[in-house]
This record gives C-alpha cells, sequence and structure tokens, in this order.
C-alpha cells in the first residue's frame, strides 16, 4: 500500500483562513464605498462651483476685445479730442467691476474708477434722451451733428448692447447666464446703465431733447430709463428746456413728429 501522508488542519488555521477571506471581503467593499464617497464629494464640489443658470443672456463672446477695440474706435475716429484716453486702463476697471463677484451684488460705487476714465463733458444744447425710439434717435444724431445720446458717448459706445456678469472667486466671464432685472434690480448691467444715465442726465444743460414714442398708450413710461432716472436727474439750474417729440413713425424717412 502506497505511503501517504495526511496532514490534520486544525481548527485555528481554518478559522484564520476564513478570518483571512472575511477581512479581504470587508476590506475591498470598505475601499468600493471610499471610492464611492470621494466620486461624490468631488461632485458635489464642482456642482457647488457652478454658476446658477440666470433668466439673461451670458456674456458677450470676446467681451474684453470688443470694449478694446471700440473704445480706440471711439477716441480714434469718432471723437478724436477724447485720444488722450487709455483704452487698456478703461478696458481693465470696466472688468475689474464685476469680475469674481457676485452677479446680483452690483453697486454704484464698483464703477467708480471706469466712470472717472470715461468721464466726458457733452456741450450744451446738444444732449438727446429716448425712450422706446431707440433707433430713430441715433439716426437722428447721425443727421444732426454734434448731438449726443447716451450711446453716442464713449462709455456708452462700449457699452452698447453687450452682456457681462462675472463668476463668484473666479477670474473667467459668464458665458452661460447673466441676471436681468428678473432675478435682481442690482445686476451688473442693470446698475452700470442707470449710473451711466443719471450721470449723463446731471451733466445735461441748456436745451436737451427727448424722443418718445407716440404710438404706443404710455409714451412716457415711468418706468423706463428715461422716466425712472434721467428725466429726475436733470439740474433745473442747468436745463432751461425740455423738448419732446413724440413720435408716431419710427421710420425716420417719415418723420412725421408732433412737438409736446
Amino acid at each position: 500500500m502506497a505511503n501517504h501522508r495526511f496532514s490534520v488542519v486544525s481548527g485555528s488555521e481554518e478559522e484564520e483562513a476564513c478570518c483571512s477571506k472575511k477581512a479581504k471581503i470587508c476590506l475591498g467593499v470598505f475601499l468600493g464605498l471610499l471610492v464611492l464617497v470621494t466620486v461624490a464629494v468631488v461632485v458635489g464640489i464642482l456642482m457647488g462651483r457652478r454658476s446658477p443658470k440666470w433668466n439673461g443672456k451670458g456674456s458677450t463672446v470676446d467681451f474684453q476685445e470688443i470694449i478694446l477695440r471700440r473704445c480706440y474706435t471711439y477716441i480714434r475716429v469718432v471723437q478724436p479730442e477724447l485720444g488722450d484716453r487709455d483704452c487698456q486702463k478703461i478696458k481693465k476697471a470696466f472688468t475689474d467691476a464685476f469680475i469674481s463677484k457676485d452677479p446680483c451684488s452690483a453697486r454704484e460705487e464698483d464703477y467708480d474708477l471706469l466712470m472717472k476714465l470715461g468721464h466726458q463733458t457733452v456741450p450744451c444744447d446738444k444732449t438727446v434722451f429716448w425712450s422706446k425710439t431707440k433707433e430713430l434717435a441715433h439716426q437722428y444724431t447721425k443727421t444732426q451733428k454734434g448731438l449726443f445720446t447716451l450711446e453716442n458717448t464713449l462709455l456708452g459706445y462700449i457699452a452698447d448692447d453687450l452682456s457681462w456678469c462675472g463668476k463668484v472667486g473666479s477670474s473667467e466671464i459668464n458665458l452661460e447666464s447673466c441676471p436681468d432685472r428678473r432675478n435682481c434690480n442690482s445686476n451688473f448691467v442693470s446698475v452700470f446703465w442707470n449710473l451711466l444715465s443719471k450721470r449723463f442726465a446731471e451733466n445735461a444743460c441748456g436745451m436737451v431733447q427727448v424722443f418718445l414714442n407716440g404710438s404706443i398708450s404710455n409714451a412716457f413710461d415711468k418706468t423706463s430709463t428715461f422716466g425712472r432716472v434721467e428725466v429726475h436727474s436733470l439740474q433745473p439750474s442747468k436745463v432751461h428746456t425740455l423738448k419732446a417729440w413724440v413720435i408716431h413713425d419710427k421710420h425716420l424717412s417719415r418723420f412725421p413728429i408732433r412737438e409736446a
């Protein structure tokens, strides 16, 4: 009979093998849970950093480049007498006003430096306001040289029809969405235009003109920028006449106007 060796496995060895297997399983489960928790935390952080979805459109693509290009066009072509203005500083002051800040936390003070760098004096009798007649008012100032709407000033010219806002704690411009008045009144675009409109009206002198839309029931809209801000910012000691043009047809070629 062949010699066979038999070894006796003690109960303690069986228990050690079983415990070792359980330990490996437990370790695997623990590591799996750790990975899941880590992924969840990272996703939570990234989701938390995402900007909220606002009602307004995102910042204009190439915002800074457009600001700079328009500034140089204005001081070299449109109003060369302002050729001493520093467009690089104006661009930086503009972007610094809102970059890395809560898009609904704008204050007038945020634009102090920009207003200082872009300050411009409009001659007396040359100020033109508009309310719901932007295109027509701009055509009018093109045909009547020397007149200024807000968008004919340096800061109005460079910011016209642009949108902008930042992201909290980020040096990036928010291209996805920006708040409008449905989200908050203290958004950076509204505060900018309200401030610029107020200063534009405060500096007006002599005779000023306003183009109102006579094709709607409330030609003078108290909720418009002219009705809320500009008309209340005119200085009686400086402005002696307000000429209102009530426009019943928005096409300048016909231009049926009634003075009010």
